[in-house]
């Protein structure tokens, strides 16, 4: 296996995971807030800020750290990082701490979720996508197990499946360093989640109809007043996809994300997860990595634990 292959591989990999940790954080600072709160305020608001992630980055470390252990995937073990991981001041939804208190109960990984149509699962899901990228039947069965965890109802499962094959075919696709057909690229995504729920495929496919035309102003209206962008998958993912379709940059795709307003923490996480997965950590750019809390479980650490994902795929890839 080539370097320059090795290189990428990381490059995708870490670029899909701080571009969660990058969109999350940004879009921390101004959760909640409509749209035209957020223009009226910041114009288009451009700066990290404060640099601290939410539950959506921290669930994201615990997959990674769960991979880390057995690539294979183990929902038991992810499930045990998640309760060893989890900190209420993070931002979690309220149907989280009664997941954690069963976990902590003892009670199996696949008794605790509830039916929450959430994107609880979706915000998380990054590491599925990129590191299953080129085993896509595998990708899909995995994302669902992984989301199981926490969220039974179909809406909360698709919208999962949903961003975890965006951000699998970003990945594939950033990789390769082929340019991505977005007609295909929303029809793979569309079939994909089609079995789970037909709703959130029917809003998938809508977002060939958004005009990628205009300034990133009158994009992040576009998207604005496309989509409800609240704590629903369904709301949230098909937002934070048209994000990275109708943008050519990760910068544009994570602005847009989260000047629309709304759930703007896990919106911006997820659209900075294709974007990153596509283009790479190469393509983010440093002011807005320096500013990210970097302690035990920070920028470096979750920056190390996608390389280390990236060595791990390139050995079994290697060994196939």
């Amino acid at each position: 296996m080539s370097e320059e292959f090795l290189s990428t591989l990381i490059d995708r990999f870490q670029g899909s995971a701080l571009g969660t940790f990058v969109g999350d954080a940004m879009g921390r600072e101004v959760e909640g807030w409509p749209w035209e709160m957020i223009r009226a305020r910041h114009g288009i608001l451009k700066e990290i800020g404060e640099g601290i992630y939410t539950d959506d980055t921290e669930m994201m470390i615990g997959i990674m750290e769960a991979l880390r252990e057995d690539p294979g995937f183990d929902p038991a073990l992810t499930a045990q990082r998640f309760l060893g991981n989890f900190h209420p001041d993070r931002g979690y939804g309220a149907r989280i701490y009664g997941i954690m208190d069963h976990l902590r109960q003892g009670m199996s990984w696949d008794q605790v979720g509830t039916d929450s149509w959430g994107n609880g699962g979706a915000m998380r899901i990054a590491p599925i996508g990129f590191f299953f990228y080129d085993e896509r039947e595998r990708l899909q069965v995995i994302a669902l197990s992984c989301t199981q965890i926490t969220h039974r109802h179909p809406q909360g499962l698709a919208g999962a499946l949903a961003q975890a094959m965006a951000v699998g075919i970003a990945t594939q696709k950033g990789v390769k360093g082929e340019t991505i057909d977005h007609l295909a690229f929303l029809e793979e995504i569309a079939q994909g989640v089609g079995a789970v729920d037909k709703a959130m495929m029917a809003e998938i496919e809508r977002i060939k109809e958004i005009d990628a035309g205009g300034d990133l102003q009158a994009k992040i209206e576009r998207i604005a007043l496309s989509f409800p962008r609240d704590v629903s998958a369904i709301g949230a993912v098909p937002a934070a996809i048209a994000s990275f379709i109708i943008n050519a940059d990760f910068q544009d795709t994570v602005q847009t994300a989260v000047n629309c307003g709304g759930d703007t923490d896990t919106i911006g996480a997820m659209a900075g997860a294709i974007a990153g997965a596509y283009y790479g950590r190469s393509s983010i750019p440093s002011a807005w990595l320096e500013p990210l809390e970097n302690g035990e479980k920070g920028r470096d650490y979750v920056g190390a634990l996608a390389e280390k994902l990236a060595l791990i795929k390139a050995e079994q890839k290697e060994w196939i």
